[in-house]
């Protein structure tokens, strides 16, 4: 691996600003892309840990309801008064709009 980057180095004369932009590159895809993406993940699978009974949320299908019941990896949402179906728990997201409203 050694002998590639200095055979590249070598065959550009030296210069190592390529090196050093393709570093800030990844830097940047890092801090920009990579970084909030996975702050994000970390946020969703915390709301999903502390569901609890009578939180407004949404499925990823995009149907509101009303958290009935939770067992290991399966809610009850309630989408209409006595209308309830089973979802899986990875697959539930926070109500926005609920949350703006309290």
């Amino acid at each position: 691996m050694m002998n590639v980057l200095t055979a590249l180095l070598q065959a550009q004369g030296g210069d190592y600003s390529f090196l050093i932009m393709m570093i800030a590159i990844f830097a940047i895809m890092y801090f920009f892309m990579i970084r909030p993406q996975n702050k994000k993940q970390k946020e969703i699978a915390n709301f999903r840990k502390n569901l609890e009974v009578g939180q407004s949320v949404i499925t990823a299908g995009g149907i509101y309801g009303k958290i009935k019941e939770i067992e290991d990896n399966v809610v009850v949402v309630e989408i209409a008064s006595s209308v309830k179906i089973k979802v899986d728990r990875n697959s539930i997201y926070a109500d926005a709009q609920a949350q703006a409203n309290k």
